[in-house]
């Protein structure tokens, strides 16, 4: 819807594992284009009753950039506290919750994968999951993040001047230029020794996040994208500090535990649900690798 930022659409209806998918809706946006930018606040319908009231998953990337607050906001097991001045960056697949209070102000942003560039979407590392979703810029970042999204939002609302190509090829550049800076905010809450991505990483982190529903395998996911063991090994250790296996074992366990936390579904289909058919298989791996059973996991939480 124009000036607004929206995904009040259609959710997938739960061949999610109990867990509401709101996808993108390209219909909501000016000309159809793969993004979408608009203010946030009660006076506006920036997004769904449905969605402010429960845990769902986006699978698209969401900034929120605060003029007002505090909101607190949780993104897969953890409570943010935005306030102005505050970016909050919820990444497509994450879990996530809206606050009841209606403290949102400021400006939303949406954006669907595949709109940019693979090299931008590296350069800019919009799959940084290791990085915490809160960002605090300083005065000077803030006012450049802020006047780079004003930007943004009177381009994406002009449609006379330009053809539809021309104006998504502006919208592309002008969108590049904000997360640009904004992955610049994002990098320097990275731990030490945690650079940029490459597109090795990138490509084996795409395809976990694919695949570990069914294949826990380091060997094949480097047969499958190409890549001896050793090329996939050096790459995810540059870019995240973990070998392959541990990077496949923590999307393994996050997703478990965002299905034990905030679904009822019984811990057998989520075994089934992560890879493990057996359901005392699958206990055994959650325990090795949280501490807890996944019955005593979800017990703690309720």
């Amino acid at each position: 819807m124009t000036g607004e930022a929206s995904y009040e659409g259609r959710a997938d209806g739960g061949t999610d594992g109990g867990i509401r998918t709101f996808p993108f809706d390209a219909s909501a946006s000016v000309c159809g284009v793969g993004m979408q930018i608009g203010p946030m606040g009660s006076d506006r319908a920036w997004h769904a009753d449905a969605v402010r009231r429960r845990v769902h998953r986006i699978d698209f990337h969401l900034v929120l950039l605060f003029t007002g607050g505090p909101v607190t906001h949780m993104v897969d097991f953890a409570e943010y506290e935005a306030r102005a001045g505050s970016l909050l960056w919820v990444r497509p697949g994450q879990v996530h919750r809206f606050s009841p209070s209606d403290a949102y102000a400021g400006t939303a942003l949406t954006m669907q994968p595949g709109f940019l560039p693979r090299a931008t979407v590296e350069a800019a590392g919009l799959y940084r999951y290791d990085l915490p979703p809160l960002l605090t810029p300083g005065p000077a970042q803030l006012t450049g993040l802020q006047d780079s999204l004003d930007q943004l939002g009177r381009e994406y609302e002009d449609t006379e001047t330009l053809p539809l190509s021309l104006h998504t090829a502006v919208l592309r550049h002008t969108l590049t230029a904000f997360l640009l800076r904004l992955a610049h905010l994002a990098a320097r809450s990275a731990e030490p020794g945690q650079g940029q991505a490459d597109s090795t990483f990138t490509r084996f982190r795409e395809a976990v996040e694919r695949g570990f529903p069914t294949n826990h395998s380091v060997s094949a996911y480097a047969d499958a994208l190409g890549y001896s063991r050793r090329t996939l090994v050096r790459a995810v250790r540059a870019a995240t500090g973990q070998t392959p296996k541990g990077f496949i074992d923590r999307r393994v366990i996050l997703e478990a535990k965002r299905l034990l936390a905030h679904t009822d579904m019984p811990i057998g289909r989520i075994g089934v649900a992560v890879g493990f058919p057996d359901a005392a298989n699958f206990s055994k791996y959650f325990h090795q690798h949280t501490g807890a059973t996944p019955v005593a996991f979800r017990a703690e939480l309720r």
